[in-house]
Formats: C-alpha cells, structure tokens, sequence
C-alpha cells in the first residue's frame, strides 16, 4: 500500500477544499491518504472521505513514501517535525506569500498529483543544525532546526550581551537584538531580514549573523559546515531566548551557552521542476532582470521554461 500523508494550514482560506481535493485525486490511484488529528477534520469538511488521521507528532509520517504540505513555510517547517526520524520527503505547495520552501504554486496542483502518483520525484537533502543548551556544565536542553537557531533577547528595553564563538575560540563580544545561526536553507529567512548572505542550497556551511549589533565587528560570517559555533549569554543584566526554526523555545539565562553544529538528520525535500536556485530566487523575490540577454543557449532555455 502506498501512503501520503498531508500537512495543511487549514485557516488558510480554500486551503482544505485544495487538499481535499488533492487526496481524491490520490485516492483514486490506489494512494492511502493520512492527514493530521484535527486537520483530518476540516478536510472532510471539505469533502475528503477515507483520510486515516495520525496524531500531530515527530514521527507522524513513518511509512509514508511523501508528505504533501498545503500551506506557507511555517506549514512545511510544521511538517518537516512530523517527518523527523522517518526519512520521509516533503513537498511543499505554496499557499502564503513567499513561499520560498515550496516547490509548487496551487495552479501546479494538477501536474504536481500526477507526478506523486507516477512517483520517481527528485529528493535533495538540505543540511540541518543541532543544537546545545549548556548551563553551568550541564546540557539543559537540546533542539534542532532546518533554517535557523537563533538567540534573542528577552526583554525589548536592553540589547543581549554576548561573546560569539567559532570552533573553540571566541571572535566577538557585542551588544545586540541576538544572533542567527543559519543554514544555507534558512539564509533566504530570518538570515536573510537580518542582513546576512543568499547561499545557494548545495553549499555546505553554517552561518552567523549578528542582529542590530553595537560593536566594531559585527559582520555575518560563513564557516566550514564541520564548524561549532556558539553564543554566550554574558553581561549582568538581560537574559535571552532560543528560537528554533522560529517554532520551538528555550529560555537563556545569563550565563547560558548555545552551541549549534552541523546536523545528524538532513530534512529531504521533493522537487517536481528542474529550476535551478537562481530562477527560484528571481521568482520568489520578484527580482529585476529586464534586459538580461545571457548566452544564447541560456536564452532559450529560459524561454522555453515560461
């Protein structure tokens, strides 16, 4: 029996009648669909009949060949949760803004159900962080993330003090809003607002990048992805917060220490289009490019991509 399992941002308006109707079309291969306690609900709502519903946890889509996520990316970073374990792709269709984790657009749905249902869709493993929270010697909480672990402050009226570390051996003390520690995935998220670089996915590296820093150096940096980077909490004064992926929270007290390292567990996305990062990245952010003439055999196969 072949499975897929739907994630879907079901306040989202018409986005349970698109996944409904999604699950028919599956259905009516001889998929199993399985949707998320709750969402399964709203689905049916919407017309989705024979969903096996599964509880909203790590590991909801073990023996799942895919799971589809409806929804903007902070549905399909919901979903890379419930695939955490199972090695089990997703593949995101974008019904938010951006968008930029999302592989289709709702127009794409017909091709996009054709292709899950003749399988053979291409996989990429994007790199993911692991992360450490030390107090006084002790490991007090451990966490993950595929775009970002980032350290904030906790009260709005004082700036974080910090001392920033790379492998072992400290770089900077700064006052600062926090620290991102980005992967190349999340370098087009909360990296990207706080002024950090765009890194294609195929790179291998971790980055870090002050937030509205006062210091004389406080520029984003870009290391080796076998690199530990870590952020202490110092000062006497303000205590900071860990963000993970902007879903998951750790208090930091001062005296706290974040240790962030290349992660054991890549998150695996499925891809339908052989666009390269560069017409995503023109497209997503609507970049200019008018007047671009390239070289001829680029031309045209842009071309013949519109």
């Amino acid at each position: 029996m072949r499975r897929v399992l739907l994630a879907v941002h079901v306040l989202r308006p018409g986005a349970p009648k698109i996944a409904a109707d999604f699950a028919a079309t599956l259905q009516a291969a001889g998929i199993e669909v399985r949707a998320i306690v709750g969402e399964a609900e709203a689905l049916e709502e919407a017309g989705a009949v024979d969903l096996v519903s599964v509880p909203a946890e790590p590991g909801a889509a073990a023996d799942c060949e895919l799971a589809v996520v409806f929804g903007g990316d902070g549905t399909i970073l919901r979903a890379a949760e419930l695939c955490r374990g199972t090695g089990t792709p997703l593949l995101g269709v974008n019904l938010g803004h951006v968008g930029f984790l999302a592989e289709a657009d709702e127009e794409d749905l017909d091709h996009v159900a054709q292709r899950v249902i003749a399988g053979g869709l291409t996989v990429e493993e994007r790199l993911t962080v692991d992360v450490l929270v030390w107090q006084n010697g002790d490991v007090v909480a451990t966490n993950w993330a595929l775009n970002e672990a980032s350290v904030e402050k906790a009260s709005r009226e004082r700036m974080l003090e910090v001392v920033v570390e790379i492998d072992g051996r400290p770089v900077s003390r700064m006052g600062c809003d926090g620290v991102v520690c980005a992967t190349p995935t999340g370098s087009t998220a909360y990296n990207f607002s706080a002024g950090g670089p765009v890194v294609w996915p195929e790179v291998s590296a971790l980055l870090m990048v002050p937030i509205s820093a006062h210091a004389l150096f406080a520029r984003p940096m870009v290391v080796s992805p076998e690199s530990t980077l870590a952020v202490e909490v110092v000062g006497e004064t303000t205590s900071g917060i860990l963000w993970c992926d902007g879903r998951r929270a750790a208090e930091l007290p001062i005296g706290a220490r974040v240790e962030v390292r290349r992660g054991a567990e890549p998150v695996r996305l499925a891809r339908v289009h052989p666009a390269s990062f560069a017409d995503r990245l023109v497209r997503k952010f609507e970049l200019p490019v008018a007047g671009w003439r390239g070289s001829s055999q680029a031309a045209r196969r842009a071309a013949g991509e519109r």
